[in-house]
């Protein structure tokens, strides 16, 4: 009876001998913005939640303690080890809670790395307590399943060793900043940050504790997400065994620890061509019917192509200059925006007769993506949403992507954009008077550099920008929040770090691929590399989860095939598109290129080099033409949701394999796992230039002082997150008028999922009353209230 009662609450004294009731502890996450707070009424004290949970595993390891069955002594073990984990971790992250607060950009603004690890702590106790609690409640039952809580308690304990790992480097990160800096004062590396402390387990962090700190409402899209990525990788790395490739997906679903070692192994192997592929799965058949079915119903959704054509532009000083269109990497392309309007109005071309008189704004908008995948109908979602209730037109751009079209390209192709806008206002429905900046992630970025051209052009700026979860300092500088990285299923450190090569630094792609290549023809699959300590699989975890570990590989000509299919017109060919001039509805290729420009891009690999994982030969403009002939069916897609939707994209990569590749390549490329026997740090020895039109953060103090009004919008679980409050920090500290929001709970790309979860459709509204305040800032001339959803 004393143990049922136990388990319904909690009496523990602290040292002073004071007793605290069973305090209830919710489900979501911890706040970041209250987990450095003293004392905060209604919310219990941190410590108090620590002690709540060493004293139910205490309670919880006497009660199996005299079980002699393995699950039993496991589960005592599960729970001292537990305890053990909290000693360690309570005083290095208190040391953290206690100066995390001088890094924030105001008070009305708390968030920065350092808070948002401590959040993360605090959420892995909040799970640890639930869970212990559940076993507590239960363990008297007659069908209570040991098994299952001994592989939950022992993932909860890995969880919190990691995390311990992580708070060593963040006491590394202190010693490197001055106070209140969250860059480092000298150059370091992440080589140099890693090799400081013991190896970082990842595969907690994508198993059983998947999402634990984010929202409720996010965990279940989050682990989906992941799923799909790990099924996914099955039929991208697999020679036309389709059948097998879904069966083994779905095993994920219901082996965490297979799903988790699948999920590292991409991050840390896959090469950009495989991100890019998953994250075009958002622009699939049925992703594309998505926003007009659940999204607000908008009159204009079209395809405007911008011929290449130079552009004559009036200065601020009223003197004339050309701009000229865009010629680095890929030559001459038409680009594509995309007009999106809630209503016709008058001028509008190609919609006919309208009554409604122009818009007095036009939010102009760049997409994210990380540079190398994703387009404006990718991002309708909340595109639509935005129209609706701004009541003004969108123009968002298809900029060329990377790996193909890295910068400059990009941000030139804005920069264009912006300047046809300039002379074009009355075709998209606008009298030009306000103009607003918005972009997300990489589209964030594009415009922040956008912004310096017009100025260092003398150009009419912008009267705002709005920037969400931006990455503003493009270069792997150690920062707390991009350590967030590890452990975000959205956007691992892998990926993050191909993209960010693809984009700011092409040239050491060749060079770090023969040097993979001579690597894995030496390298032992099952032994890891010593001397790099992050990332790596360490001694105790070898075998921590069954499953396949290797990857039948995919034949060059499927990757061309599925490069041209994602890239290609079919991509951009949408029921929405309405204007019937050429002018108009020609669309250009997703990467910017075409496969003849490509290929004269390429340069001829010698004879003793290969390709990494997922870059594809091209192939010849003919052989490409008669592959695409053969290619004409799908399989059907008798599921709904994003599982349909991969399987169509599926039927293009595994339906036609009729070019095998050699023994050589097989032998090279055909194990994924082989791959982690080298240290990924070696992919990643790389250089970016220090240029402001890339990194915004470096851009002279006289120019940054020129910038229109700012309003950013992040998460605290975001690794740009401190890119965001140190840009802010600075145009604050030059007088600019900045304001910052960052939101509880919610993952890096939140917007895109503003029609799934609530939260998230919050954010997207907070969003739009921002740029409501650019829009007309006569009327909100003060700072913006800092709202925390």
């Amino acid at each position: 009876m004393k143990l049922r009662l136990f388990s319904r609450g909690f009496r523990f004294t602290t040292g002073n001998g004071k007793f605290y009731k069973k305090m209830d502890f919710s489900d979501p996450p911890a706040k970041a913005s209250l987990c450095c707070e003293e004392s905060v009424e209604g919310a219990p004290p941190t410590y108090a939640m620590y002690e709540a949970l060493k004293d139910s595993c205490q309670n919880n390891a006497t009660y199996f303690h005299p079980d002699d069955s393995e699950n039993g002594q496991r589960l005592y073990q599960g729970f001292m080890t537990l305890i053990d984990h909290i000693d360690t971790v309570w005083p290095l992250v208190d040391h953290v809670r206690k100066v995390a607060p001088s890094y924030d950009f105001d008070a009305k603004s708390p968030g920065n790395g350092y808070r948002s690890f401590v959040s993360v702590v605090d959420s892995c106790v909040l799970h640890g307590l639930k869970l212990s609690r559940q076993v507590c409640t239960g363990r008297d039952a007659l069908l209570f399943r040991k098994g299952y809580f001994v592989k939950e308690v022992e993932s909860c304990g890995q969880l919190l060793a990691s995390l311990g790992t992580c708070l060593h480097h963040l006491q590394t990160l202190l010693s490197w900043a001055a106070p209140g800096e969250l860059f480092p004062i000298e150059p370091h590396s992440p080589e140099e940050l890693f090799s400081q402390a013991d190896t970082i387990n990842q595969y907690c962090f994508y198993g059983r504790c998947l999402g634990f700190q984010f929202l409720p409402s996010m965990r279940g899209i989050l682990k989906g997400i992941s799923i799909c990525m790990a099924g996914f990788s099955e039929a991208y790395y697999s020679h036309g065994n389709l059948i097998s490739s879904v069966w083994t997906g779905g095993q994920y679903l219901i082996d965490p620890e297979m799903r988790a070692r699948r999920i590292v192994n991409i991050s840390q192997s896959a090469s950009v061509e495989f991100c890019k592929a998953f994250w075009f799965l958002a622009e699939s058949e049925i992703m594309k019917r998505v926003p007009s079915l659940m999204s607000s119903t908008v009159a204009v959704n079209k395809i405007i192509t911008l011929p290449p054509e130079p552009i004559v532009m009036t200065t601020n000083e009223g003197k004339e200059m050309t701009i000229l269109p865009p010629t680095v990497h890929i030559g001459l392309q038409g680009l594509n925006v995309r007009l999106i309007s809630v209503n016709k109005r008058i001028g509008m071309a190609g919609e006919g007769s309208s009554t409604l008189p122009p818009a007095e704004g036009i939010i102009f908008h760049c997409h994210g993506g990380g540079f190398v995948a994703q387009s404006s109908k990718s991002h309708e979602t909340y595109l639509r949403e935005w129209a609706s209730k701004l009541n003004i037109p969108i123009l968002s751009v298809d900029y060329s992507l990377a790996p193909q079209a890295p910068f400059p390209r990009a941000l030139e192709e804005v920069f264009f954009a912006y300047c046809w806008m300039i002379n074009n206002f009355k075709e998209i429905g606008t009298t030009g008077k306000r103009i607003v900046f918005a972009g997300d992630s990489a589209g964030a970025n594009l415009i922040a550099g956008c912004t310096l051209k017009i100025l260092e052009a003398g150009l009419r700026p912008p009267e705002g920008l709005f920037m969400a979860y931006a990455p503003l300092l493009v270069s792997f500088i150690p920062s707390p929040a991009r350590l967030l990285c590890l452990m975000d299923p959205l956007l691992p450190f892998g990926f993050m770090m191909r993209c960010l090569k693809a984009y700011a630094s092409p040239n050491a792609r060749g060079k770090v691929e023969k040097r993979s290549s001579k690597e894995n023809s030496t390298s032992n699959a099952t032994t890891p590399v010593e001397g790099n300590g992050f990332l790596k699989v360490s001694p105790s975890q070898e075998g921590a989860s069954e499953g396949p570990s290797s990857f039948e590989e995919v034949s060059p000509s499927d990757l061309a095939e599925l490069q041209a299919h994602k890239s290609g017109s079919e991509r951009r060919q949408s029921s929405d598109t309405t204007i019937s001039a050429a002018s108009l509805t020609s669309e250009h290729t997703a990467a910017g290129i075409t496969p003849t420009e490509d290929k004269s891009q390429q340069e001829p690999e010698s004879e003793n080099s290969s390709t990494l994982i997922g870059e594809p030969p091209l192939l010849h403009d003919g052989e490409n033409k008669d592959h695409k002939k053969r290619i004409k069916t799908r399989i059907s897609e008798a599921a709904t949701g994003l599982m349909g939707a991969m399987s169509s994209r599926l039927a293009f990569i595994t339906g036609s394999n009729n070019i095998r590749p050699s023994q050589e390549e097989l032998a090279v490329r055909s194990n994924l796992d082989a791959l982690i026997a080298r240290s990924p740090s070696d992919e990643f020895i790389f250089s970016v230039p220090r240029d402001p039109l890339l990194s915004p953060y470096w851009a002279d103090d006289e120019l940054l002082k020129r910038f229109p009004p700012v309003r950013i919008l992040t998460v605290h679980l975001d690794p740009c997150l401190d890119d965001c409050v140190m840009f802010a920090k600075k145009l604050k500290g030059l007088g600019n008028e900045v304001g910052l929001d960052v939101l509880e709970g919610l993952p890096h790309g939140f917007l895109n999922f503003s029609l799934m979860a609530k939260e998230a459709h919050e954010g997207s509204n907070l969003c739009v009353e921002r740029i409501k305040q650019l829009l007309d800032l006569e009327n909100h001339a003060n700072t913006p209230d800092n709202t925390e959803l």
